[in-house]
């Protein structure tokens, strides 16, 4: 037995002997199947077929988007029919909000073409391969939040693991889809546990289980006489008593360490795994399978025949009732999950998801009506059965006055929202509902700071961006205009020179110049505006301002634009004034070339004029390159700064630095032949 122990508890009836006399059985294959895009926590996976492509079992149908997502693979061979938003199972059916987009996938009878994967030796395969194994396969967690497994995997890069815990206790009443597991792959869970443990670097597995599954120990116990894997295993057997499923309250009890506030297990050197998990991770590396199935409870007194089914995803939920025998006129209640931590169901054409284990079909005695809710008064027994030493009573005040700084304060988000509470309250009051609507509102006000800030770093951004930009223009006309004057002659060279005759001074050629500076002047002033105008709709659009209908990206174009033409203005406007200047402030000297010439018009020796104008042109190319890739790099920033996700973050920021410097020294090149262009040429005999 377990040395250690958490405060609180309850002991509600168990109700597990529905579903666990009969042994674990194959589902047949669905002729539909519904697949969500939104089976994990993280960002929607993104399709990447089209209605009618024919796609085979176990092959991709959406891609990840993100680090934190998860690919979604076709569970049945046929030929997809639909893509497009549909009712899922999700706690916030209750207010209308549980669609998400699915794919849709008609079946081909009952021909089972699969597409495997390369099965790979884990004892022998790198950790990137097998990480990357886990994430193309779409494993994630099954015991309740459908965390992606490739992710948590990763956390020996932040965090030390010293032990793996895998969580088999499944101490919520009628779900039994653990203990079906562990009775029927008791030596594929445990290899699967040592690979995921050598993955995070724990040095020992712990396997927690309550002792009402007798039969699932003595498998157990069994398999792990039989291993010859070096990795320690031990099992833990606790006593039965609600939530020790929960992470905190297992880790607690079988090691005495204590997962701190708003913290996780890896803070205090651990990893929790549930059964399934581990059984699909090593299907996945092994065998090649993604993961299209899972192991659900059918349970219930409106069931002939209660189970354990391993299902296709996707299946609705009607036919897996249907095959445990429903009988429809004593069906009161449809609930996915435990009595305690589910969800009711308002229809049974839902799909089967990755986070789905148990199905109850409950009747008007097992499930009667709750009664009204009273006033609290304030008897304490919450505060007894509270498994995470909370103060629920503050919390109900707090949440349903929406005090939430005080919630917060009171650690709101340490609760498990288990139901411990609600349970053995006197007035019937729905506790949980309470705090889960706080901390609802809490993170949509999360998510509404976040935003703002976001878009206040955005234009912070792109504001010191323009600075930037600004002051490497004025360092550009700075350094042209030094050189200009480098290249005048010495005062000595000007006495020595001989005036023209009036017939050969260019009157005509500097009022053209004149003309022409006069013009590009007005353009420049006029692009100036035009930059200005896009920066300032742009800005309206980026943050929601007066017209939110405006394409961003269309916007982005327009000012880069606008900003190429200034350039171009300023450019052709500082090359006259570096050529006219000279001409007007000095005399022409008396050269070889003849009485007369000034020096800037001399024609150059070694490179000639096309060959200099071919090269201005080239390094304009490449400066017009470089502009793109840092653009594009720019708008990857942006992006990986939305999604707070520091690694994805931190590739950007190098991509984009990495761009930033390419462009710098493309416009170094281009100054440097820009310069070489308009550089006087000394063609005089010495």
């Amino acid at each position: 037995m377990a040395d250690f122990d958490f405060p609180g508890g309850i002991m509600p009836p168990e109700r597990k002997t529905l579903s666990n006399q009969a042994p674990l059985v194959k589902a047949p294959l669905p002729a539909r199947v519904m697949l969500p895009l939104t089976q994990h926590v993280g960002q929607p996976a993104e399709p990447v077929v089209s209605v009618g492509q024919t796609v085979r079992t176990g092959e991709i149908i959406a891609c990840a988007q993100g680090m934190i997502s998860a690919p979604v693979h076709a569970s049945i061979t046929g030929t997809v029919t639909a893509i497009e938003e549909r009712a899922v199972p999700h706690p916030s059916a209750a207010v209308g909000e549980a669609k998400a987009l699915c794919i849709v996938i008609e079946g081909n009878g009952q021909d089972d073409d699969w597409q495997r994967m390369p099965p790979l030796d884990w004892r022998s395969a790198s950790d990137e391969a097998l990480l990357e194994r886990l994430q193309s396969s779409g494993v994630v967690g099954l015991g309740g939040a459908g965390f992606p497994a490739a992710v948590k995997a990763q956390v020996r890069q932040r965090h030390a693991i010293d032990t793996l815990i895998v969580n088999a206790a499944e101490c919520e009443p009628y779900i039994t889809a653990d203990d079906l597991t562990l009775r029927t792959y008791p030596g594929d869970v445990i290899e699967g546990a040592r690979m995921l443990a050598r993955l995070c670097g724990a040095e020992r597995i712990l396997i927690g289980i309550e002792d009402n599954k007798p039969e699932a120990v003595a498998a157990l116990r069994q398999a792990l006489s039989t291993s010859n894997d070096t990795t320690p295993v031990e099992l833990k057997v606790v006593a039965t008593r609600y939530p020790s499923g929960g992470e905190s309250q297992l880790i607690q009890k079988l090691t005495g360490r204590e997962v701190p506030s708003r913290g996780l297990p890896a803070d205090v050197g651990l990893l929790c795994h549930n059964p399934g998990t581990l059984l699909a991770s090593l299907r996945a590396v092994r065998d090649g399978e993604p993961m299209i199935s899972r192991i659900v409870t059918l349970t219930g007194e409106a069931l002939t025949r209660p189970g354990n089914l391993e299902a296709r995803l996707g299946t609705p939920l009607h036919a897996l009732l249907s095959l445990a025998g429903l009988r429809p006129a004593r069906l009161s209640q449809l609930i996915l999950g435990g009595p305690m931590m589910g969800f009711t169901l308002d229809s049974d054409a839902l799909p089967l998801v990755k986070t789905a284990n148990c199905l109850i079909a409950g009747t008007a005695d097992e499930f009667p009506p709750a009664p009204p809710e009273q006033a609290c008064i304030r008897c304490g027994a919450c505060e007894t059965a509270c498994p995470a030493s909370l103060l629920p009573q503050q919390l109900y005040w707090f949440s349903k006055s929406r005090e939430h700084d005080k919630a917060e304060l009171f650690n709101l988000f340490d609760c498990i929202e288990c139901g411990a509470c609600a349970y053995v309250c006197p007035s019937h009051i729905p506790l949980v509902q309470y705090y889960r609507a706080a901390k609802g509102e809490i993170r949509l006000h999360e998510r509404e700071a976040r935003k703002a800030e976001h878009a206040r770093h955005r234009f912070e951004f792109r504001q010191a961006r323009m600075a930037r930009e600004e002051a490497e223009k004025e360092a550009r006309r700075k350094a042209r205009l030094q050189q200009a004057r480098a290249s005048r002659p010495a005062p000595e060279q000007r006495k020595a020179a001989v005036s023209p005759t009036p017939s050969d001074t260019p009157q005509s050629d500097s009022q053209d110049s004149a003309a022409e500076l006069k013009k590009l002047k007005i353009a420049q002033a006029a692009a100036k505006a035009a930059v200005r105008k896009a920066e300032r709709a742009l800005a309206r659009a980026s943050e929601g301002g007066q017209d939110p209908s405006a394409d961003v990206n269309d916007l982005e174009t327009q000012l880069a634009t606008a900003r190429e033409n200034l350039k171009a203005t300023e450019t052709r406007l500082a090359a006259l004034q570096s050529r006219t200047a000279p001409a007007a402030t000095q005399p022409a000297s008396t050269t070889a070339t003849g009485p007369g010439v000034p020096a800037s018009q001399s024609m150059p020796t070694g490179t000639t004029t096309e060959d200099t104008a071919k090269q201005v042109r080239q390094r304009k190319i490449a400066v017009a390159s470089a502009q793109a890739a840092y653009r594009k790099a720019e708008k990857a920033l942006e992006s990986a700064a939305a999604q707070n996700d520091d690694a994805t973050l931190a590739a950007a920021r190098q991509k984009f630095e990495r761009a930033q410097g390419n462009l710098d020294r493309a416009r170094k090149a281009l100054e440097e032949a820009e310069t070489t262009a308009h550089e006087p040429k000394d063609t005089s005999t010495p």
